[in-house]
């Protein structure tokens, strides 16, 4: 299919159910072998974004080559080098994996106080990143960045700054200046984390009309209606949704019905569902689910969530009680039940995954330095109590190609 069919296809399908419209990149999902890993790499232990090949028979990761001029090769489970970054802390593919666009999540870019957002050009079969551009963030602490369900725009989280900031791809996956940036203002109740906005989290709606920007230090989640060719953001009316004071949002998920998001607030650590009004752009509670046990009274804090396409299950993470949760998903109203908890299988996981076939949840474990594979029942929904467990320096995202 030709470039310019495919994205008159996502197109005119936006007047399709959100699951049709959505079905052929699904498709494609599930032939991707390639696993790219953001990392930290203030400590100087990580070099950048690190790749390896996936084998769902057997839940197995194997490094995936070296960047030019590393060392050679390790054991396998230990990734090649796919490029060098500076922090590149989150990581997004656009819809046909031609691309990746890295948060590097920075407090000095060029002389000014921001990160940057990087592109990179994906050779999945030599399982390489080249450089394309690096543009300022206009924000400090860079930390997430997601593109647009047609690959036209991308959009970037700054955390220290306190704002968000939109950008178009160039047909060569070069990203452009900024297009939109937002400055917030005020803070929270909690004066030791939320002395200040704290932008974490960018999120397009299913149909593509909309972006989400989850404030930890607000508690509010920003909404602004999405020019996509354009990457131009306008705020939506109402311009945010307001979550408990001092629950600190951190993440947001939708489910592939288009009618349900999910929140996890990082400071609260629960999940909070969302019903999702897609001609308004509004969002209202309907569900709040903790993520530790009521008996638990140490540090928490939530972290991820994701959801499988069927829409059934969905599996949540604490980085500080260091657990895994299964969720089953009420097919009527989205609402959540508690199958298990599981630990993670290492400590301070900052990223969930499900594999392509979705027979596999990996999380990334920043502190242990480690990747861990969970085999996934896929008719209870389950997760095994114990998994395999990869060598990996400071990961911090996990996104497939």
């Amino acid at each position: 299919m030709a470039e310019v069919d495919r994205r008159q296809f996502v197109r005119g399908a936006a007047m399709a159910p959100v699951a049709a419209q959505l079905g052929w990149l699904r498709g494609r999902e599930k032939d991707k072998r390639l696993l790219l890993v953001g990392t930290q790499t203030l400590s100087g232990t990580s070099k950048g974004i690190y790749a390896y090949r996936w084998e769902p028979e057997t839940g197995e990761l194997h490094e995936a080559g070296l960047h030019p001029g590393a060392p050679t090769a390790g054991t396998p489970g230990n990734p090649g080098l796919a490029a060098e970054s500076e922090n590149p802390t989150y990581l997004a593919v656009d819809p046909e994996a031609k691309y990746l666009f890295a948060a590097n999540e920075l407090d000095d870019f060029g002389g000014e106080k921001s990160g940057a957002v990087s592109a990179f050009a994906i050779d999945a079969a030599a399982a390489k990143l080249t450089p394309i551009n690096e543009v300022s963030a206009l924000g400090a602490g860079t930390c997430n960045v997601t593109v647009d369900h047609e690959g036209r725009s991308v959009f970037c989280a700054n955390y220290v700054g306190g704002s968000v900031s939109s950008f178009v791809i160039n047909p060569n996956g070069q990203i452009s200046d900024a297009v939109s940036h937002f400055q917030y203002q005020g803070h929270g109740p909690n004066q030791a984390r939320q002395e200040a906005p704290h932008a974490h989290r960018v999120t397009v709606s299913p149909d593509n009309r909309f972006l989400l920007v989850n404030d930890l230090g607000l508690d509010c989640i920003h909404i602004y209606h999405l020019d996509a060719a354009s990457a131009k953001l306008t705020p939506n009316d109402p311009p945010e949704w307001k979550s408990a004071p001092g629950s600190g949002p951190r993440a947001l998920r939708f489910h592939p019905n288009g009618k349900i998001a999910y929140c996890v607030c990082e400071m609260a650590a629960n999940v909070v569902v969302l019903n999702w009004d897609a001609k308004k752009g509004t969002l209202k509670a309907i569900q709040t689910v903790s993520l530790v046990p009521d008996s638990y009274h140490g540090p928490e804090r939530g972290c991820d969530i994701v959801v499988t396409r069927s829409g059934r299950f969905a599996y949540a993470a604490d980085r500080d009680y260091d657990c895994l949760v299964s969720f089953a998903v009420d097919p009527q109203d989205g609402k959540l039940t508690m199958l298990a908890r599981t630990s993670c299988g290492g400590q301070v996981p900052r990223d969930l995954a499900l594999d392509p076939t979705e027979k596999w949840v990996l999380a990334a474990n920043t502190k242990s330095d480690n990747i861990a594979v969970f085999a996934r029942d896929e008719t209870t929904g389950k997760l095994a109590e114990t998994g395999k467990s990869f060598p990996q320096a400071k990961p911090q995202c996990l996104v497939w190609a």
